[in-house]
């Protein structure tokens, strides 16, 4: 006889939505890959009488999310309320009451996360969040299991679409970020508060996941080091282009001999790589692991069935889970006893390639004041360039990269750029990828 699985959602908007669409239509197909069926039985909501994108006659809406994680007959709770407060709450509850948990919400697990990791632990049941992260894309078992017998190196991803979509409009249109911005949030590809996605914070999150699965270190999102893209000018993605990159906003997680990069922020990376290739809303990952080599994960970052597509992969994994009675994947992919909470690098410690933008006055000399600055920091310039001023403006526009150096010693030459009395204003710094 077919067992039944029953599941309970917690917030029934696009994700939740999508995924019961998803699990109706496939219902068949699912089965066929479960020997199990697998049914929405109850969903906790706002409001009870708003539009939804599915059908909700199958099963009971509910106004009290309580009910849902207290339910003895819900087997699986799917948390995509969002947020860090009642989600947590809830979640913590749902765990104690024995359910497997599967969730969207990158920012509880980031946030939140090694809290939930430990209970989850405690009372033996799946916590699964493979929708967390770039959507659609299954990085998180391609990390978990695909490359489980690898070290991983480095993992770069694009992993905000918003982002992405603003910096790709702007070099491909030759449009300032405002107008982009607020062309985004009319199509519904940016909130009306949109700092989550500019400022970095939402790929922050995301960063901070995908460095726990592939190093097995605790869930440090305090500790990532976040630019956004609000500074990012027309000019910085034309000085960009003419020396040969694009500018993306990357979340880096690079393992070295001193300890863990975390970083968001804008770079510019090679016209030729793949990564400068993703436009729009899509996501990518770039992974570079020590047998596999290099790995890129393309697609659909967000949106409803790209990402309840992830949700249902978890709950096949929890119905092939109750079939067994075991759990064969560690919540981050490596045993709990063996989570390692490496050294996490800060700024100045940093190394890298360096994009600097500056305006400095038209006369003589200036270039090789700037070029002394460097050359005293042992800092080498691996191309300059001085565009000529608009007819009756006495400052240039220079621009100029690094060779690989360590990121202190650019931060001392901007000091002492900024020092001088022929630039004006602040030296814009972003930084370059070669991988």
């Amino acid at each position: 006889m077919t067992e039944l699985i029953k599941v309970g959602l917690l917030g029934l908007g696009t994700v939740g939505g999508g995924t019961v669409n998803v699990l109706q239509r496939n219902s068949a197909e699912i089965s066929r890959r479960t020997g199990q069926s697998i049914q929405v039985v109850a969903a906790a909501v706002r409001e009870i009488n708003a539009d939804r994108i599915c059908d909700t006659n199958l099963f009971e809406l509910t106004d009290d999310p309580v009910s849902i994680v207290d339910n003895p007959e819900i087997d699986v709770v799917i948390e995509s309320m969002g947020g860090t407060e009642l989600a947590f709450d809830l979640v913590m509850r749902a765990i104690a009451n024995g359910k497997h948990i599967i969730t969207a919400n990158k920012a509880l697990i980031a946030v939140r996360g090694n809290e939930i990791v430990k209970a989850a632990v405690e009372a033996n049941v799946m916590l699964a969040f493979e929708a967390a992260v770039a959507g659609g894309i299954s990085v998180v078992k391609v990390l978990r299991e695909g490359l489980a017998g690898n070290q991983i190196k480095s993992i770069v991803g694009i992993i905000n679409g918003t982002g992405n979509y603003i910096l790709t409009a702007m070099g491909d249109e030759q449009r300032d970020f405002a107008g982009v911005l607020a062309e985004a949030q009319a199509l519904g590809y940016a909130e009306a508060d949109p700092s989550f996605d500019v400022d970095g914070v939402d790929a922050a999150h995301k960063l901070t996941i995908l460095a726990s699965l592939s190093f097995g270190m605790p869930l440090h999102f305090e500790r990532v080091y976040t630019e956004g893209i609000g500074e990012i000018t027309l000019t910085d993605i034309q000085m960009a282009d003419e020396f040969g990159y694009r500018i993306k906003h990357l979340g880096i997680a690079r393992h070295t001999e001193t300890g863990v990069e975390l970083r968001v922020h804008p770079t510019l990376v090679p016209k030729t790589h793949l990564l400068a290739n993703v436009n729009g809303v899509m996501n990518a990952v770039y992974i570079d692991a020590d047998a596999a080599g290099s790995t890129l994960l393309y697609g659909a970052g967000a949106g409803a069935e790209p990402t309840a597509s992830s949700i249902v992969a978890d709950l096949i994994d929890v119905a092939r889970h109750k079939q067994s009675g075991l759990i064969n994947v560690p919540i981050l992919g490596f045993q709990n006893d063996q989570i390692d909470d490496l050294q996490v690098i800060a700024q100045s410690e940093f190394a890298s390639a360096y994009f600097l933008r500056m305006e400095a006055t038209d006369q003589p000399g200036v270039l090789a004041e700037i070029s002394s600055i460097f050359a005293g920091l042992d800092v080498s310039i691996e191309a300059i360039t001085q565009k000529e001023p608009p007819a009756g403006v006495n400052t240039a526009a220079i621009s100029l990269i690094t060779q690989f150096t360590d990121e202190a010693k650019v931060l001392k030459a901007i000091g002492k750029l900024e020092s001088l009395s022929q630039v004006s204003g602040a030296v814009k710094l972003i930084r370059i990828e070669h991988f």
